[in-house]
């Protein structure tokens, strides 16, 4: 192991333990006074965006720059149209990216980042409303921006006072309430948040229905009511979900037989096996589900009733699907 430095041997767990403690405790005094200053002023905010036909445009220096990335991208994934444009680049081209109808979120602690003013008259010219977010409320971003939130912190967490530690946990947690209760006021629900995501774990659990996962057609398991329980286990065998429907003439549900049935029926001795009907062992009323339910109902059903697998049926009671438990774990809803 390298040698520690002198001052590095005077590091205890203790007092590692205690600089992170005043940290967490000095951001969390940042946010207590950020929370005093959610008001009108931030209404105004979120009006400027809900009013607007045009995306947010987030942009900012430095770490302003990253969180400005961050707000934009929890922005975007909540129902607000948004993207990140670095002010430097943005001199250069890429201002072409912003329309007049966009709504500018600019970033800077300072407010007085040279690259976010040099956009300023520009964006101005072309009648884009600005929101700043920056510490310093006279500051020149803050005068020149048609709404200022303040992000202003008593002290940041870095014992230098030079890193940028509170301001930029407070400026990030007054971009996620402004994407928050823009998300209320959209009425933008969870499966709107799917869509958005459909290659998550949300996205899957939300979008997924059971139509897409289950079995259909011939691969369906089922006997008549009148057959054997050993035309019952040819069934199973041939079909591989560990269980098979007992249906009517019409089709229609009448009970369901699965392996752990089979286990109870083998330790009946009073019951002969060979000669045994599918209708004396089968298991009647059994849980079912619709074809048209989400995929994670049918894991939440089978959770809670201890089963592995569903048949599943139409209006009319009819099989018309089935599923188990490695169905949903190859879907990755479970």
């Amino acid at each position: 192991m390298p040698e520690l430095l002198p001052q590095q041997e005077n590091a205890t767990d203790a007092s590692l333990a205690a600089s992170g403690r005043r940290v967490v405790e000095i951001e969390a005094r940042a946010l207590d006074a950020l929370a005093l200053r959610i008001d009108g002023v931030f209404s105004s905010a979120c009006r400027l965006i809900l009013t607007s036909k045009g995306r947010v445009v987030a942009t900012g220096m430095g770490k302003s720059g990253h969180i400005a990335r961050k707000i934009a991208a929890t922005l975007a994934s909540t129902g607000t149209p948004s993207f990140y444009v670095h002010p430097g680049e943005a001199g250069h081209g890429d201002l072409g990216m912003i329309t007049d109808a966009d709504v500018v979120l600019a970033l800077s602690y300072s407010g007085e980042s040279d690259e976010v003013l040099t956009l300023l008259p520009v964006l101005k010219r072309q009648g884009n409303a600005v929101i700043a977010m920056t510490g310093r409320p006279q500051s020149t971003l803050a005068r020149e921006s048609d709404v200022h939130l303040d992000v202003s912190v008593p002290a940041e967490a870095c014992p230098l006072d030079l890193a940028p530690t509170s301001s930029t946990t407070a400026t990030l947690a007054m971009g996620d309430a402004l994407a928050v209760a823009l998300l209320e006021a959209r009425g933008f629900t969870a499966d709107d948040f799917a869509r958005s995501h459909p290659a998550g774990s949300l996205g899957r659990r939300l979008l997924l229905h059971i139509t897409d996962v289950m079995h259909s057609g011939e691969e369906v398991p089922r006997v008549r009511e009148d057959a054997t329980l050993s035309e019952a286990l040819m069934e199973m065998s041939r079909k591989r979900l560990g269980m098979t429907a007992v249906v009517d003439a019409g089709d229609r549900l009448i009970g369901l037989f699965t392996d752990g049935d089979l286990r109870r029926t083998l330790d009946d001795a009073a019951l002969d096996v060979r000669t045994a009907m599918i209708a004396q062992v089968m298991t009647r009323q059994p849980k079912t589900i619709s074809a048209d339910q989400l995929a994670v109902e049918a894991a939440r059903l089978m959770e809670t009733h201890k089963i592995s697998g569903l048949v599943v049926v139409d209006e009319a009671g009819r099989a018309v699907g089935a599923l188990n438990i490695h169905d949903l774990l190859r879907a990755r809803v479970v």
